[in-house]
């Protein structure tokens, strides 16, 4: 397994970032949050005079074998069907994605079934979907070390075009299963706070759900703290492409659109793996599945929106990269009290 050399954003800058943001013709810190993003993009870019080019996003797409557990409200062939529905774009987040202009790539990661008649669905298949976790590991160290390769490898070509922002999103019917295990394996929070009703599970369905998870943490050896060990034997075939894409990207100085519970479980694994990737992550949104705001918490996240979204599919990215978009414009256009000629606070 290769390491991932990712450098922190070199701070020296800081100083004259947030003169900048400070001499804008504004009361000072009055455009809130979107400061704090502003310095963010500065920092990460290097520059006073950050852009963005060709934002894109990236969903992959798996199915879990602990879906036959019973623990979604869907059918595990449902993420076949979304993946069709994905290629057709009429999903929620090809709409936002055509609405602001971003580009979209789908990627089988390891979806049952074949989409050899849809050229706009990106081969990256590990297997059939993963084995059932609650009585055997989901996937093998080799096939969680090739999806994390395929992950960063599709961020290499993203990259080598002139993409320098990147959302991730997923789809996988029974993936906040795998999400929820991951949290609480990585940050020892109690099982029962990681997880939720994922896409629509009533009370009886969620305790039922709880339960499983529960056996099936316990079916296995103590994985503990150890990132690899814990997705290998509880994570899906999209979660470890998309922490490949999020590692990657990062070190690509790239900007990262982070969306809702499975992406930040990803990241969780990532930043278990590489501490500095989450300086270069962007939170846009606190999902309203349970345990999400504790992963945040975690990842020192402090998120964009609060939507009440619980869709995945990079649905979060695509509705905040408005905000990215405003935070580089203020701080590229925006006049300065002496460019304005306007007196400042402490003139006067």
């Amino acid at each position: 397994m290769s390491t991932w050399p990712i450098t922190p954003p070199d701070a020296a800058l800081t100083a004259a970032i947030q003169h900048q943001i400070d001499t804008k013709t504004k009361p000072l810190g009055s455009l809130g949050q979107l400061e704090d993003l502003a310095r963010q993009l500065a920092l990460v870019q290097q520059t006073l005079t950050p852009t963005l080019h060709r934002p894109h996003v990236l969903v992959f797409a798996a199915d879990h074998g602990v879906a036959q557990a019973g623990v979604s409200q869907y059918p595990p062939e449902v993420t076949h069907q979304m993946v069709r529905n994905f290629a057709g774009g009429g999903a929620a987040i090809n709409v936002f994605c055509r609405q602001n202009n971003l580009g979209l790539t789908i990627v089988d990661a390891g979806v049952r079934g074949s989409f050899a008649d849809l050229p706009a669905v990106r081969d990256e298949k590990i297997a059939e979907g993963t084995h059932n976790f609650a009585h055997e590991p989901a996937m093998s160290a080799a096939q969680c070390a090739d999806a994390l390769q395929r992950g960063a490898r599709l961020v290499d070509e993203l990259h080598a075009t002139g993409c320098n922002v990147l959302g991730l999103g997923e789809m996988g019917i029974g993936n906040t299963s795998a999400a929820a295990v991951l949290m609480h394996l990585l940050t020892g929070h109690p099982l029962a706070e990681c997880v939720g009703r994922g896409t629509g599970l009533d009370a009886a369905g969620r305790a039922r759900k709880l339960a499983t998870l529960t056996q099936a943490v316990a079916a296995h050896p103590p994985v503990g703290p150890d990132p690899l060990a814990a997705l290998t034997t509880f994570g899906g075939f999209e979660i470890a492409q998309m922490c490949g894409a999020m590692l990657r990207a990062a070190e690509r100085r790239m900007l990262l659109l982070i969306d809702g519970f499975i992406a930040s479980a990803a990241l969780l694994v990532a930043a278990r793996l590489a501490p500095a990737v989450l300086a270069y992550c962007v939170f846009c949104h606190e999902s309203d599945e349970h345990g999400h705001r504790l992963l945040l918490a975690e990842l020192g996240g402090r998120p964009l929106l609060r939507l009440g979204l619980r869709l995945g599919e990079g649905t979060g990215c695509a509705l905040a990269y408005p905000l990215v978009q405003a935070a580089a414009s203020f701080l590229t256009e925006m006049a300065s009290f002496e460019s304005a000629g306007v007196s400042d606070a402490a003139s006067t």
